[in-house]
């Protein structure tokens, strides 16, 4: 089961003002399962969205760019599951048009105002057909308080539906931020198989919404990982609908900076939320590297630890084999690091120091930290003052079985 982690209640999910949300039973893979999601937006509708740098990127990723670049405003999302629509060449470029033209008709906007994604199996033929056969009943459910069914239809992998809400005041007026996410296994930083989308209805600038999702991606996304692997469809998708009734944001206003607070409050519980459903996950480590040169050696050092097959599976077994943490420490890269000046946390222990085992250390009490669902690692270098957090957590053999058995 996953760490923690429980499906939000319908309740907590809030409408945001100038977004809808339908949901379909297409049978684009298997039947009896919501696999395709609508996202009405209100004409003016401001949207951001980051993508995976995997060179293999799917049809989908390419047509989102594109349809972003064209600058027409965007009406609508379109996301099916079961289907990643990636290694497809220019025939899943063609199916994938044929949904935002089917949407498009419906929905009377330009094929270039849809933006399409899609999430599942790579190589496979996307069932276009399909997909455009459940649109009407996508359409016919569209209603502004589906946000928890909308998280349920963008899930493959994973066992618990991912969403958040918070509000805050912004000029007197109250704003909402609604976020959902999927993802449990092909899990790595630069977009995690992972996909997001987050709204609000505050009137931002299209600068400032663009600096707001770098931003918050940077700190969420962009720091989570489960297995290594960089997807081939990740999107975070950031929209602003403009209807809370206040005035336009930039990034000058400290207004600006609240939403910012809170955008990227709701962006890293999302992203944790992936890791507490990480596939077959019984642990939830924080891998916290502090005292660095600069961020980029606390990051290098952190995911070395947290990609670590070897860390990965003594987390699973509860078992205190520390000396794996030193050794992905050792060959992480950083080449000027002076292990001597080190220290070494589980939780609060401190295991090592001055290149070796601390003179405090015992067994037992790592064995204790190492029992329990979520478990701090952190890495004192003694070199500077920055820092770095990455999320992941254990392999555990069901990780084996679910991706032994993904296709079936």
């Amino acid at each position: 089961m996953p760490v923690n982690l429980v499906a939000p209640e319908a309740h907590s999910l809030l409408p945001v003002a100038g977004v809808e949300l339908g949901v379909a039973e297409a049978h684009v893979r298997k039947p009896n399962r919501k696999d395709v999601l609508v996202v009405k937006l209100a004409e003016g509708t401001r949207v951001s969205g980051v993508f995976t740098l995997n060179r293999f990127c799917a049809a989908p990723v390419v047509l989102c760019k594109q349809h972003l670049a064209a600058g027409t405003g965007i009406r609508a999302l379109l996301v099916n599951t079961g289907n990643a629509n990636a290694g497809t060449g220019d025939d899943g470029l063609v199916r994938a048009r044929q949904t935002c033209e089917a949407l498009a008709t419906a929905l009377q906007c330009s094929p270039e105002q849809i933006l399409p994604f899609s999430t599942g199996v790579i190589m496979e033929p996307l069932p276009a057909e399909r997909i455009i056969a459940g649109l009407p009943q996508a359409i016919a459910n569209l209603k502004a308080d589906n946000w928890a069914y909308a998280a349920e239809a963008i899930m493959t992998t994973d066992i618990v539906a991912k969403g958040v809400s918070r509000q805050l005041e912004i000029g007197g007026n109250t704003v909402t931020v609604t976020g959902i996410a999927k993802g449990s296994g092909m899990i790595h930083p630069n977009m995690a198989t992972m996909l997001g989308y987050i709204a609000t209805d505050a009137a931002v600038s299209q600068p400032a919404l663009d600096a707001l999702i770098q931003h918050a991606v940077n700190r969420s996304f962009n720091c989570i990982t489960v297995d290594g692997d960089t997807s081939t469809n990740d999107a975070l998708v950031l929209l602003a609908t403009g209807q809370a009734g206040h005035a336009e944001l930039t990034e000058a206003d400290a207004d600006y900076l609240a939403l910012r607070e809170v955008v990227t409050e709701v962006a890293v519980l999302l992203a944790q939320a992936i890791v507490r459903d990480g596939e077959g996950a019984t642990k939830f480590m924080t891998i916290q590297v502090e005292a660095g040169q600069d961020e980029a050696e606390c990051r290098q050092i952190a995911y070395a630890i947290a990609h670590s097959p070897l860390i990965k599976t003594a987390f699973f077994a509860s078992d205190p084999n520390l000396g794996r943490i030193l050794a992905a420490i050792g060959y992480a890269g950083v080449a000027d690091l002076d292990v001597s000046k080190l220290k070494l946390y589980l939780g609060d222990v401190l295991v090592a120091e001055q290149g070796g085992r601390a003179a405090s250390y015992v067994e037992a009490d790592g064995a204790a930290v190492m029992q329990q669902a979520e478990i701090l690692v952190r890495v004192v270098l003694g070199r500077g003052d920055a820092s770095a957090t990455v999320w992941t957590c254990d392999f555990s053999y069901d990780y084996v079985k679910i991706n032994a058995d993904y296709r079936s």
